[in-house]
């Protein structure tokens, strides 16, 4: 073996250990500083919030039922091994070798070409990638396990594995060493010093920054669509944006966002807003800024928000414009509450105020939410109907925390290995702003919402949920519907907010986008980007939907603007703000969307 290769293999020890000795001398008071700021209360701490525990031992029982697969299962990963050894032993002895076992093209953990280039890293790098595979073979092949424990171990088998992944670890990750050697462990120490830096940004608690938040300002360089606040109350702003076209459509627009996030996803930048794109086509655009709720609020129910929010907004747009109804797009939750907004609508026959709605990635029918209902069983909602009791609402926080655990590797450790390892910032990142900007939620409406929702999957029944004395009938509802979702949602995965197209009885067009929960929705046409499927038809089954569905290239918003102009009316001379009874109050994007949730 060459020196060259040899050097290659392993960063040189001695000059490794001396850099360690230096850092862990100069680390010492920030680390004491660190300890001196955590808080830790036991009765926020919960060693099993999801009973994996219970997953776990039914795991257990029903793979020793088969003591043979068991057995099988183990001289497999005896033989992998061995494969894997011998082709290692190749490389290290600088001969061509095979490599065995390489991470999927979207796995971005082992990028540097420092994995391949030394033969330990390598071969470190193909045993973690075997081991997993493994693993996942083996909870996916245990027989006899139902579909609710089924998912709870695979998902908590991902978090494991990518938790114990190579690259997030100082001496299994030769990025992090060589970086190490260079700056002589400054990385080390500007990684302590972040990490510092959010325990006290969390108040106690670690808080993975994920952007440079000093790069984005609300109203200066994110959320900048002119517009002005023209009604206020306790939950809600109602903001109208200005006309940029002579002419607009008679009938005005209604965004309702969900209440978990703030609206201004859908006014990123210039650029990339929706909201923009709308006035740009002829729209009179009104959006809905929800309050971020304190516990003042905390008896505020789903019912609150459907009145306080959907109608009262409704009847300002009629004082501003004198129009009798609107047309509405709701997003995510926004959805879900929209939807049973059409159902009371339709019980009082008063579905008239609202000509349309689009759905965007909308889960009405819980019954196959993915993985986030591994967050909702009995246990996990007391637990949360406890911490609600004492503050509340539900720090948004957590369910910032909760969807980041979707996509670990990209939303947890990509930051833990970028900045406390690499000991670099993040890269300012609009889209990351507004997904650590969490809201919170009202206790009772959020306790409603995961009992009723995800739970018991009601809102598909006839009668499953009472508004207000109102039983709602999905079935009754007549109003047009487009339905967009996306093919990587792992939020609202597409399947499941395909079977709302069942539940209606009005026209329901269903459109399928390209990307993810907020990428395929925030598509503008000018970026050429993903694509969309569309199908005249909605057969029962989503999967029969897709296979005669026909594709298209580039954003869905173009489509959508034909459908929506069956329902938006004549066009008339573009209004003002100001110009009904409803007066400005202040600039878009508003007070209540500057709230935060610590």
């Amino acid at each position: 073996m060459g020196k060259e290769q040899e050097e290659q293999m392993f960063p040189d020890p001695v000059a490794l250990s001396k850099v360690l000795m230096d850092v862990a001398e100069r680390a010492s008071p920030i680390i004491q500083d660190m300890l001196s700021k955590t808080e830790f209360d036991p009765s926020d701490f919960v060693i099993d919030p999801m009973n994996f525990r219970v997953a776990y031992v039914e795991f257990m029982n029903h793979l020793w039922d088969n003591p043979r697969r068991v057995a099988e299962l183990q001289v497999e990963l005896m033989s992998d091994w061995m494969h894997l050894w011998q082709e290692s032993a190749k490389k290290f002895m600088g001969e061509q070798s095979e490599t065995l076992y390489a991470p999927r093209k979207d796995d971005r953990r082992f990028k540097s070409p420092l994995w391949d280039q030394s033969p330990a890293f390598d071969f470190i790098k193909q045993s973690y990638l075997l081991t997993s595979h493994w693993i996942e073979k083996v909870v996916g092949q245990t027989e006899g396990l139902d579909d609710e424990t089924r998912s709870k171990l695979n998902f908590m088998t991902k978090q494991y594995l990518s938790a114990v992944s190579p690259t997030n670890f100082l001496f299994t990750n030769p990025e992090v060493l060589q970086e190490t050697l260079d700056s002589k462990g400054e990385n080390l120490i500007r990684g302590l010093e972040n990490l510092l830096e959010d325990i006290e940004r969390g108040h106690g608690q670690l808080k993975i920054s994920t952007t440079d938040y000093n790069a984005f300002e609300l109203g200066r360089n994110i959320a900048t669509t002119k517009g002005k606040v023209v009604y206020q109350n306790d939950l809600m702003q109602l903001i109208q944006y200005e006309a940029v076209t002579e002419k607009v459509f008679k009938r005005p627009l209604l965004i309702i966002p969900p209440w978990i996030n703030k609206f201004y996803i859908l006014d990123l930048q210039e650029e990339n807003s929706f909201i923009k794109w709308l006035t740009e086509q002829g729209h009179t655009v009104f959006v809905v800024s929800w309050v971020n709720p304190n516990k003042e609020l905390a008896k505020k129910r789903f019912e609150d928000y459907m009145e306080e929010g959907i109608f009262d907004a409704i009847t300002q747009i009629q004082k501003a414009t004198g129009e009798p109804d609107v047309n509405l797009i709701a997003y995510c939750l926004g959805g879900t509450l929209t939807a049973v907004t059409l159902g009371w609508l339709a019980a009082k026959k008063k579905s008239d105020i609202i000509a349309s709605t689009t759905f965007l990635t909308t889960l009405i029918d819980f019954e196959k939410a993915g993985d986030m209902k591994l967050f909702m069983d009995d246990a996990q909602i007391s637990m949360l109907d406890r911490q609600m009791a004492e503050r509340g609402f539900l720090n948004g926080n957590h369910m910032r925390q909760t969807f980041s655990l979707l996509r670990a590797n990209d939303m947890i450790w990509s930051f833990v290995v970028n900045n406390y390892l690499m000991g670099k910032e993040p890269f300012p990142f609009d889209l990351l702003y507004w997904n650590d900007d969490a809201t919170n939620m009202p206790a009772a409406m959020h306790s409603f919402y995961l009992r009723k929702c995800y739970r018991d999957n009601l809102l598909k029944e006839v009668g499953g949920v009472t508004m207000n004395g109102v039983d709602i009938d999905m079935t009754k509802v007549k109003t047009p519907c487009f339905f967009l979702s996306t093919m990587e949602d792992h939020i609202a995965p597409w399947k499941a907010t395909y079977a709302a197209t069942q539940l209606f009885s009005g026209e329901t067009t269903f459109t399928l986008a390209a990307s993810g929960h907020v990428a395929g929705v925030v598509n503008p046409p000018h970026k050429n980007k993903y694509g969309y499927w569309t199908n005249s038809k909605n057969p029962t089954d989503p999967d029969e939907w897709f296979s005669n569905a026909k594709s298209h290239d580039g954003s869905w918003w173009p489509q959508w603007q034909k459908w929506i102009g069956k329902y938006a009316g004549d066009k008339v001379a573009a209004r003002k703000i100001g110009g009904g009874k409803l007066k400005p109050i202040e600039d878009a994007p508003g007070s209540y969307v500057k709230m935060k949730a610590d």
